[in-house]
């Protein structure tokens, strides 16, 4: 089954805090396992996107762009999106299917918000889908810390379905790139 390594608004404004953003939670940690998972990725040979989101900075300058201590392979595919959705209004359902994907591996900011959306909607368009549990991070809301919201999209996610196409939540040390959908069908 083709793969791709999906990486969500890992941005320098995003993580690190602005005037307008509040910095996520346990950067240094999500970094260096986002990074950990590209290693993998590429020693793989599986292909990369990253998604970016003109909200942040503006759109524009240092603080719009994939934090600098991600690592960006060359080959790497950079979509930029106006909304939550990575799916909406962007190429990158068209590039995947294109590409015969059957399997994402998700991981990202904000857990809440733009994980959360791209696992459910890439389980509806036809792919299965393994959230790195360590790989995702977000901020505190009025309502909960972010380690709490992280919890419970980890578990709400794991095992999530939509008929034929599940998302499973595994950490980074497991073989994210050995698909175990299977154990659902």
């Amino acid at each position: 089954m083709k793969q791709t390594l999906l990486i969500i608004d890992c941005q320098q404004d995003l993580m690190d805090g602005s005037e307008v953003e509040v910095p996520v939670w346990e950067k240094e940690r999500v970094i260096s396992t986002i990074n950990q998972v590209i290693a993998k990725a590429q020693e793989e040979q599986v292909d990369m996107v990253f998604i970016r989101d003109v909200d942040v900075a503006e759109g524009k300058g240092p603080g719009f762009e994939i934090h600098k201590e991600i690592y960006v392979p060359e080959n790497a595919v950079i979509f930029d999106k106006a909304a939550t959705n990575s799916f909406h209004g962007t190429p990158l359902l068209a590039h995947l299917k294109d590409a015969g994907i059957g399997h994402l591996v998700v991981m990202g900011c904000k857990t809440e918000y733009c994980i959360d959306t791209a696992v459910r909607t890439a389980t509806v368009n036809g792919f299965d889908v393994t959230l790195v549990g360590d790989g995702h991070t977000t901020s505190d809301s009025k309502a909960l810390p972010a380690d709490k919201i992280i919890a419970h999209h980890n578990a709400t996610l794991h095992g999530h379905y939509n008929v034929e196409h599940f998302a499973m939540v595994r950490r980074s040390e497991e073989d994210l790139f050995i698909p175990a959908h299977d154990q659902y069908r």
